[in-house]
């Protein structure tokens, strides 16, 4: 995998440059850049680049995580390793490692990720060509499809000045994926799903396990992207335990392959225990005790 620029780097700026200078120096390198002024190849790259490093230096929180945890700050599966215990097992096709550690519940109640590049860019100067000329903005449309047609892919149709269109949004299609056509752009807005949560191309979801489960092993079933999957839970499972299914995460829209599907089991105790069932909870505690 290749490593990230520092951002400080990209903007060509020092780490205690003031918001002031970080906005000039975006400025001069968005303006030297961007595609519609810049024909070079990889200027279009560039431009992102540049604009990744803006938002997250021209923002005082994410410039203050930026600080202290570098590139990490924003990479899902940073908070995943923790020096736990784990192992790598097999369901079928399908390999899983099994960790236990935290990190879970700060990326699951987290927007991350970055937006759309030229919209940032269009912020900044004003929704104004800052390349002069009688420039007009094409017409922008917005298209709200499911999380799962983001997932897989799908067609949509609308109508364009009295014309019918039919816009084929690519699996991987992200809430902010912009389809820029000759006459018009297209964003993407993607309706959040109750199970399923995505940062990237990886994907989390919750799934709860009795404590029974938990203390003993044995087998239970998860919803996956794919369809339901049946995983093993290894004895004595602790409740910051998460799994890993390498692969099984959305299709990547740019370069090849799919992110990981990570799954943060849940320990759920009962509410209530039957005299019985008291009892032998009793019997378990002295037995441990022991």
């Amino acid at each position: 995998m290749a490593t990230k620029r520092d951002y400080y780097e990209i903007l060509g700026v020092k780490r205690e440059a003031s918001e002031a200078e970080i906005k000039s120096a975006y400025r001069k390198l968005a303006l030297k850049w961007h595609p519609d002024r810049n024909k070079e190849a990889g200027a279009e790259a560039k431009f992102k680049e540049i604009n990744e490093a803006y938002e997250v230096l021209g923002n005082k929180d994410k410039r203050g995580k930026y600080d202290q945890f570098g590139h990490a700050a924003f990479d899902p599966s940073a908070g995943f390793g923790g020096g736990a215990a784990g192992g790598s097992y097999r369901s079928g096709p399908f390999t899983y490692t099994y960790t236990t550690g935290g990190g879970f519940e700060d990326l699951f109640g987290s927007q991350g990720g970055f937006g759309d590049p030229f919209d940032v860019f269009e912020s900044f100067f004003g929704g104004r060509s800052p390349f002069g000329g009688s420039y007009q903005a094409k017409p922008h449309y917005s298209i709200t499809i499911s999380f799962m047609d983001a997932v897989k892919g799908i067609e949509k149709s609308f109508v364009h000045q009295g014309k019918s269109y039919t816009i084929k949004i690519p699996a991987g299609a992200d809430d902010g994926t912009r389809i820029r056509y000759s006459e018009f752009d297209v964003s993407v807005a993607v309706s959040p799903d109750k199970v399923f949560r995505r940062e990237g191309a990886d994907v989390f979801i919750y799934h709860e396990i009795p404590v029974t489960l938990a203390m003993l092993g044995g087998d239970t079933t998860i919803p996956t992207l794919d369809g339901d999957l049946k995983i093993k839970i290894r004895p004595g499972t602790q409740p910051s335990t998460t799994i890993r299914l390498s692969g099984k995460g959305i299709k990547r829209l740019q370069g090849s392959g799919r992110g990981d599907f990570y799954i943060k089991l849940k320990v759920m105790l009962p509410e209530k225990l039957s005299r019985r069932a008291k009892g032998l909870v009793e019997d378990l505690s002295r037995e441990l005790a022991n």
